[in-house]
């Protein structure tokens, strides 16, 4: 039996030594900083690691040494005495100074991240369930970013890409070298906003504004996470930043401008019924499917399921009002904000004639126009 425990310890020593010799990648420290901010946090992380390992040293090696020098088995006698001034002003004196030197530059960091005045530029970013809003305040661009992770990889039923669960459609995009102020709120529940290479982390809260702000001064693509337990989809909540050349940006911007110029002209477009389903599967695989799944089978008793639902083969109003507006007291959240009229419109006629569904019936976005009024 002894023997079979060491071939399993010896087994497994080897395996780890092999694992220790791979080339996989690993990291034990933050993300290389690309802000002035990550940058300080990063060296004050650092300096304070320093300093508990020195006074670890100190502490643990002076009681080692008074451990074994003046044990009593060696003929030490251990000596009595209630009081020493001086040692007591040495040890109170010392942690003061340490905390001091610990603490200023922390405080002045702490202070700088919180200056939001002057910027160059501001978004105004919402937290959902499961996805974020981007509304850039000085040139009318909003957009939603949701992740983009294949639902093959999602369900093991394809190779993990190389940005498994830190992928998006729409990006955050913000030019290199200025400062950009966002503003940080939530429609449902808190969230929190967190780009590790911009050592900029903040709670998004329904009701209340927060503020922050970053300034890359690298080109690059950056990415992050929800911070916050915000529900059943929390992991899938990633954060990308595209930081781009000014002229770049710009390019972005005009383009985004025309997408939204075209975007309000089809609003009011008339879609036949195959265009509505094929568009409106689109926006219940990103929106819908993580609830009430891709088959439409939902998980009761929680995300009822949608195919063979009354309320879906029922009045369309009915529907209608669901989806922009909710149920109190469920996980079914409002999509009025989220969702725009065109995308509403085709996601429950999506709904109405996917699956067992086959009402027949088209929703255009007309409709959805006149009952936000």
């Amino acid at each position: 039996m002894m023997s079979k425990l060491i071939k399993k310890i010896g087994g497994g020593l080897a395996l780890t030594m092999y694992s220790l010799l791979s080339h996989a990648e690993y990291a034990i420290n933050f993300q290389k900083p690309v802000t002035e901010t990550a940058r300080q946090i990063s060296g004050l992380y650092t300096a304070t690691m320093w300093i508990i390992l020195g006074i670890a040293i100190v502490v643990y090696g002076a009681m080692f040494w008074s451990i074994l020098k003046h044990r009593k088995s060696v003929g030490h006698k251990a000596a009595h005495f209630h009081h020493n001034t001086m040692v007591e002003i040495v040890w109170t004196t010392i942690p003061f100074i340490i905390l001091i030197a610990m603490a200023y530059p922390a405080t002045k960091a702490v202070i700088e991240m919180k200056d939001t005045s002057s910027p160059d530029m501001t978004v105004k970013i919402t937290g959902y369930q499961w996805k974020w809003e981007y509304d850039y305040q000085q040139d009318g661009i909003k957009f939603m970013s949701v992740l983009s992770t294949p639902r093959d990889q999602l369900e093991n039923k394809a190779a993990k890409g190389e940005n498994y669960l830190l992928e998006v459609d729409n990006p955050l995009v913000v030019p290199v070298g200025k400062k950009v102020r966002v503003l940080l709120t939530a429609n449902d529940v808190i969230h929190a906003w967190w780009v590790p290479a911009f050592g900029l982390k903040q709670d998004a809260i329904p009701g209340f504004v927060r503020d922050s702000w970053f300034k890359a001064d690298k080109v690059g693509t950056y990415r992050g996470q929800c911070a916050e337990l915000c529900g059943k989809d929390h992991g899938y909540m990633p954060i990308v930043v595209e930081v781009k050349e000014q002229a770049e940006y710009d390019k972005w911007v005009a383009d985004q401008k025309v997408k939204v110029a075209s975007a309000s002209q089809d609003e009011g477009k008339v879609y036949s019924l195959p265009e509505l389903v094929t568009m409106g599967e689109k926006v219940y695989t990103a929106t819908c499917a993580p609830c009430h799944q891709p088959t439409g089978k939902g998980l009761p008793p929680v995300f009822p399921a949608l195919d063979g639902s009354k309320m879906v083969n029922g009045p369309k109003l009915d529907q209608i009002d669901r989806v922009m507006n909710g149920k109190a007291g469920t996980a079914m959240q409002a999509f009025a904000k989220q969702l725009s009229d065109k995308d509403m419109a085709a996601v429950i006629t999506y709904t109405r004639n996917a699956w067992g569904n086959k009402t027949g019936e088209a929703i255009q976005s007309s409709e959805i126009k006149a009952l936000r009024k």
